[in-house]
């Protein structure tokens, strides 16, 4: 898979991966970091914690740990906010070595610098057992599929696969009832993506569903609840 795999820098200076197979990026190439900030953090947990001040752990199930990004900002959230996060993670391909040692997103910002090392320790993390990552994190990823892995409850959800037009399978009406079941009530779903079926499909499985801007280069995403 990796030799499939070319680094790219995205206007916002931090990197992404483009895979050559599939013809598509894995983030958004007007900015990785803005993407996942504005998409993952502030309309996925930020919004949470503003529903649910008091309630702890926070519980988080993402589709695609890819480069490991959406992980290593939430760390840096748990321990910025001192809230403590189970993180369950899953990735079919997982990346080399040679690969995530040259991502850049520890470089990017001085507030940053201090949780640098973090992001190799999740990528070399075992895989398919959870562990402690930092006072306030702790990550299970699983090398599996959407299909196969089974959902522990969780409150926030992120959905960063592939775009529909990519891996059309991991968007149908099954797999986001499964996803939708193993949410707690006041769960979020987030994703960047503002396909008008997904839309749809997430209403007729229960979600109470918002079109809301996107992050820069996007006009949309969509965030659904489960009230």
């Amino acid at each position: 898979m990796s030799s499939k795999l070319k680094i790219i820098t995205t206007e916002d200076g931090s990197h992404s991966l483009y895979n050559e197979e599939l013809k598509e990026t894995y983030h958004s190439f007007h900015g990785a970091l803005k993407e996942s900030v504005h998409v993952f953090m502030l309309y996925g947990i930020d919004s949470w914690l503003m529903e649910n001040p008091n309630k702890k752990p926070l519980r988080i199930f993402e589709v695609g740990f890819g480069t490991g990004l959406n992980a290593w900002l939430t760390l840096i959230w748990a321990e910025q906010n001192q809230i403590p996060v189970l993180y369950h993670t899953i990735e079919p391909f997982p990346l080399s070595e040679e690969i995530y040692s040259q991502l850049n997103y520890g470089d990017l910002d001085d507030g940053f610098f201090h949780y640098k090392p973090y992001l190799q320790k999740l990528h070399k993390m075992e895989w398919d057992q959870g562990a402690i990552v930092s006072e306030y994190f702790n990550m299970k990823k699983e090398k599996t599929s959407l299909e196969q892995v089974i959902l522990y409850p969780s409150d926030v959800v992120f959905f960063d696969a592939f775009a529909p037009s990519k891996q059309p399978e991991l968007w149908e009406k099954p797999l986001l009832q499964k996803v939708f079941d193993s949410m707690n009530p006041g769960g979020i779903f987030t994703t960047y993506c503002a396909q008008g079926q997904l839309k749809r499909d997430l209403k007729e499985i229960g979600l109470e569903v918002e079109t809301l801007p996107g992050p820069p280069g996007k006009k949309e995403m969509t965030r659904g609840w489960k009230k």
